[in-house]
């Protein structure tokens, strides 16, 4: 890879919008264009980026060393297969494709081509994630809460590959081990998809997750709490900051019946602090890093294939408990 890849866009909706505004300005790469099969939205963004656009995705990988892929779901497959037949290395936004076999056959030809694959879970680079994580040793039990008002784009997947994917990805992180035991439930409301979902996860190491995702909610919620040992976290991921609550060490556990009643007797609180930075751009930083070898790729097409995995069997699990609700939750329109 040259010092200066050339990196495209594949999509220029309100993600891909965003994707284009900082490629276009980043330092160390040539942005190579984007390519839009809506004619007029095409030219909104290339007037207001002033980038230029390509009219065939041919046009755009031959122009390319790596794409950035920002479309729906049930096109993730057929446009990564193509960038990777071209050699091209892609950064996939999530879910890494629509089905298991999808990922599979996906992430096969990208090692039979040596190819790159990133994909896009924005979490890991929220700063309240990045502040907490080292402080996150074993957790026991989480829970998250995502709550956003209705947006018809990625409605043409259930809640859980929408939303609820980005939080299964964290949990994979913080919690370093297999779900083991799901159970969840979930209803559609405006679509035809699931657009409310909750599921209790257990991993191999014990620790238990509460998830809760909803796609028609008045309000913007994003939160994690993470409670472990004589010590909890709390998140909040929409601000970007959090809390680090844990007992002092000369506190004797078993003495707590008898302390004050006022918690900060015996509980130091931190405030979690990590560099500012706009999520979306420092993704895209790691990703041209790890095109220039300069950095590991921060999450990996068998990252992205662990947690669709999972997303999937909770959806599954929503199928069986509801079937006449949502026999077709998990599937693209």
């Amino acid at each position: 890879m040259t010092n200066s890849p050339r990196v495209g866009v594949v999509g220029a909706g309100s993600l891909g919008f965003h994707h284009i505004r900082i490629l276009r300005d980043l330092p160390g790469i040539q942005f190579s264009g984007f390519v839009e099969s809506r004619p007029e939205r095409r030219k909104e963004v290339e007037k207001e980026l002033r980038v230029r656009s390509h009219q065939t995705l041919d046009g755009l990988l031959d122009a390319s060393d790596a794409i950035i892929i920002v479309v729906r779901t049930s096109a993730h497959f057929s446009v990564g297969s193509a960038a990777i037949e071209r050699g091209k290395h892609v950064f996939i936004e999530k879910p890494i494709t629509s089905t298991l076999e999808e990922a599979d056959a996906l992430l096969e030809l990208a090692r039979e081509k040596s190819v790159m694959v990133q994909i896009g879970h924005i979490e890991r680079f929220n700063r309240a994630v990045r502040a907490a994580l080292p402080h996150v040793k074993k957790p026991r039990f989480i829970d998250s809460e995502r709550l956003a008002p209705f947006s018809p784009r990625g409605s043409d997947v259930a809640v859980v590959l929408d939303l609820m994917i980005h939080d299964i990805d964290l949990l994979l992180t913080l919690v370093k081990s297999e779900a083991r035991d799901i159970s969840a439930v979930g209803v559609p409301v405006l679509t035809e998809m699931l657009d409310i979902a909750n599921a209790r996860v257990t991993f191999d190491s014990g620790a238990v997750a509460n998830i809760t995702s909803s796609r028609i909610s008045r309000e913007k919620k994003r939160k994690i709490r993470i409670f472990q040992q004589s010590e909890y976290l709390s998140l909040d991921l929409g601000a970007g900051t959090g809390e680090f609550y844990r007992l002092r060490g000369d506190i004797d556990p078993r003495a707590l019946r008898s302390s004050p009643a006022d918690i900060g007797a015996f509980v130091d609180r931190v405030q979690l602090h990590a560099p500012d930075g706009e999520p979306l751009k420092l993704e895209l930083e790691s990703f041209v890093a790890a095109l220039k070898g300069k950095g590991e790729v921060e999450v990996t097409g068998d990252e992205g294939r662990l947690a669709l995995g999972v997303a999937l069997r909770i959806v599954k699990e929503i199928e069986r408990t509801l079937p006449s609700l949502v026999g077709h939750a998990h599937h693209d329109a």
